[in-house]
C-alpha cells in the first residue's frame, strides 16, 4: 500500500500491467466499521458491471443508472463514488479478513472505479480501493473471477549499489551472515557494483528484504527478515528482479536455489537443472527460466 499501485502479474510473475491506486486513508485495518483497507490474501469473488457505459454509478452494487459528472457530484456532494466497474474480494486469511468482524467480503470492499476528478497515487479512499476508470474496466477484462489479489503494508524501491548499498547490506547481514551463518567475505563477493538492485520496504521506510540481478541475468542475494516471511516480500522481489531483467533484454534468468526453496522458485518459471551442490556451506539447485 505506500506504494498505491496495483501490479497485474501473470502465472509466471512476469509483469503485465500497473495501475496507480487509492487505498484508505487511514491505513491498513481489517475491523469493521474501521474504513481501513484490509491487508492479506484476497480473491476476486465476484465481478459486477461488465455491460455498464464508463463512468456508471452503483450503488449497493446495483446501477442506479447515472453517469458521473460534475453537476451529479455537485447534487450529492457527500457521495463515495463507486463507478464503472466492481470487483468484490473476499478474504482468505480466516482471523485476519476473513470471517467474523475481519471478514473483507462482509465489509463491502471492492476495486472500483472513482470520478476522474479524484487523485491516485495517495490513499484517500475510506477503505475500498479506487482506479480510474479506464483502468478498473482494463482490469475487468483481464482478470477471471477468483484471481489472487495480495494487499501488502510493502513497497518497492530499484536502484544501483550507491543507492540501495547500506539497507541492502543490512538485510542480507541479518539473514545470511547472522542466521544462515554465511561468512561474511563470501557474502559479499564484489559483484553488488555491477548489479541492479531492489529492496522492499515497511510502511515505515525500514528495509525489509532485498535481491540482485546480475548483468548476466543471474539473479542472487535474495533475503527477507524473518519477521516478514509469509506476507508476499519474497514473491514480490522476485516479480520485480523478473521485471528488471526485461527491461534490460535479458532472454533467460538463472539462480542457484536453497533447495528448501526451489519449488518457491518454481512458481515463477523456474525449472531446475542438474545435481545439487553446496555453495556456502548449503545445499543449492541451479534453476532456469525463459523469458
Amino acid at each position: 500500500m505506500p506504494d498505491q499501485t496495483l501490479e497485474l502479474h501473470d502465472a509466471r510473475g512476469s509483469l503485465v500491467g500497473r495501475y496507480a491506486v487509492s487505498t484508505s486513508s487511514r491505513g491498513g485495518g481489517e475491523q469493521s466499521g474501521s474504513h481501513c483497507t484490509p491487508r492479506g490474501r484476497h480473491i476476486v469473488r465476484a465481478k459486477i458491471g461488465s455491460d455498464a457505459p464508463p463512468n456508471s454509478v452503483f450503488i449497493g452494487r446495483r446501477e442506479t443508472g447515472e453517469l458521473w459528472s460534475t453537476e451529479l457530484h455537485a447534487q450529492f456532494p457527500g457521495r463515495d463514488w463507486i463507478l464503472s466497474r466492481i470487483l468484490w474480494l473476499s478474504g482468505k486469511e480466516p482471523g485476519r479478513n476473513r470471517l467474523r468482524s475481519v471478514d473483507s467480503m462482509r465489509r463491502y470492499i471492492y476495486l472500483h472505479g472513482t470520478p476522474d476528478s479524484e487523485p491516485l497515487g495517495v490513499p484517500r479512499s475510506h477503505g475500498c480501493i479506487r482506479l480510474g476508470n479506464r483502468d478498473v474496466i482494463e482490469l475487468f477484462d483481464r482478470v477471471p473471477p477468483y484471481t489472487v489479489v495480495d494487499i501488502v503494508e510493502f513497497g518497492l524501491e530499484s536502484g544501483g549499489w550507491a543507492l540501495l548499498e547500506r539497507d541492502a547490506t543490512a538485510v542480507r547481514d541479518a539473514v545470511f551472515v547472522r542466521e544462515q551463518g554465511v561468512p561474511a567475505t563470501l557474502e559479499i563477493d564484489g559483484r553488488d557494483p555491477g548489479c541492479r538492485h531492489v529492496l522492499a520496504r515497511d510502511a515505515a521506510g525500514a528495509a525489509i528484504g532485498t535481491g540482485r540481478l546480475l548483468p548476466d541475468g543471474h539473479l542472487g542475494r535474495i533475503a527477507v527478515r524473518a519477521d516478514w516471511r509469509g506476507k508476499g516480500v519474497g514473491a514480490a522481489l522476485v516479480e520485480r528482479l523478473i521485471e528488471e531483467g526485461a527491461a534490460t533484454g535479458l532472454s533467460s534468468l538463472e539462480l542457484n536455489a536453497q533447495v528448501p526453496a526451489a519449488g518457491f522458485y518454481e512458481r515463477f518459471g523456474f525449472v531446475a537443472e542438474g545435481p545439487e551442490f553446496i555453495e556456502a556451506g548449503i545445499p543449492h539447485r541451479l534453476m532456469r527460466r525463459a523469458s
